[in-house]
């Protein structure tokens, strides 16, 4: 029997409550919208398990087109858990983490979104400045700036 193996990592889900403000913060960050809709019926149910649900959604694609960010607001049923304000150390999703070209510049663009600082920017190693931010309705996102792409001739390690 053949093994299937995994083609790639298609996007990561974040649930908020205002979709506006989320495109408008991740087209801040870089991401481009690549399409928004409204999801709902039979197929939608089975697939997530909620019955009469109906959700916006909203697409976000890396610049480099391999990566998505699929952006969500459920109209019914009501969002019963939240999780935005829950520390780096929850069990569960903790956060999705991009590559930027300048840290610094990224977090002066953020801040009319009410951006922070989980803590500080950070250096590890001589590979990345990092840090975590508390984006749109509290989320957590990290950033990362390569510092040195090129570590005796081996890529600095993915975080």
């Amino acid at each position: 029997m053949r093994k299937s193996k995994l083609l790639r990592m298609d996007n990561v889900g974040i649930v908020v409550e205002n979709l506006e403000n989320a495109i408008a913060f991740f087209t801040e960050l870089g991401l481009k919208l690549e399409g928004r809709t409204t999801v709902e019926g039979d197929w939608a149910d089975g697939v997530t398990g909620l019955r009469n649900m109906r959700c916006e959604i909203a697409m976000m694609v890396t610049p480099d087109g391999h990566n998505r960010l699929e952006i969500s607001r459920f109209l019914k049923p009501a969002t019963v858990a939240d999780h935005r304000n829950a520390p780096v150390n929850a069990l569960g999703y903790l956060r999705v983490m991009f590559t930027v070209e300048d840290i610094d510049d990224t977090l002066a663009r953020l801040k009319k979104f009410d951006a922070e600082v989980v803590d500080k920017v950070v250096q590890y190693e001589q590979a990345y400045r990092l840090c975590y931010i508390r984006g749109p309705e509290r989320i957590l996102i990290g950033l990362a700036q390569e510092t040195h792409a090129n570590l005796d001739g081996k890529e600095a390690p993915h975080i």
